[in-house]
């Protein structure tokens, strides 16, 4: 599996559609069949790549950990915390309401590269799968530029985010 992460940011109508799923593993492969297919081929200004960066972005947003529920609302929502559509050990879906989005995008916007420095500095090292590093650092926050952006856009247009990861 490649553990590469993304957000989409959905309309109603395709989270209604996606969560109108009971079955967890159909609702997966609608996720793979028609979103991702979507949406890579025709909406990527609705989608945001963040590699395997989204690991770190979501320890430095949160509280150093990779944990769904560390850290203060509204950055430690920014990855994996949200509503968990698929509970499977091999993949991540966390959906977040248009509300969500909207705080969590004012929450970004003032977030400057000191700051998020200073917050990634304090990964624990000890539990961290990849060495801190600058390099690290440089790299999560090229991709949280991405994020970032996608979570500006989404909240203007009032869309729903979720984030996905293959594990």
């Amino acid at each position: 599996m490649s553990c590469r992460g993304v957000h989409f940011a959905l309309t109603a109508e395709e989270v209604a559609t996606l969560t109108s799923i009971e079955d967890e593993d159909s609702r997966l492969q609608y996720l793979q069949e028609e979103i991702e297919t979507r949406y890579f081929e025709e909406s990527k200004d609705y989608l945001a790549e963040s590699d395997k960066a989204w690991d770190a972005m979501h320890r430095t947003l949160a509280d150093g950990l990779l944990s769904w529920d560390g850290g203060d609302y509204p950055l430690n929502h920014t990855v994996l915390a949200g509503e968990l559509l698929y509970t499977g050990d091999d993949y991540i879906m966390s959906l977040k309401t248009p509300e969500q989005v909207l705080a969590i995008s004012q929450a970004l916007a003032i977030l400057n590269v000191t700051e998020f420095r200073k917050k990634y500095d304090q990964i624990d090292a000890s539990n961290y799968g990849d060495n801190l590093s600058d390099a690290d650092f440089e790299y999560t926050w090229e991709w949280f530029q991405n994020v970032r952006k996608l979570y500006a856009h989404a909240a203007v247009e009032k869309r729903y985010v979720l984030f996905t990861v293959d594990q």
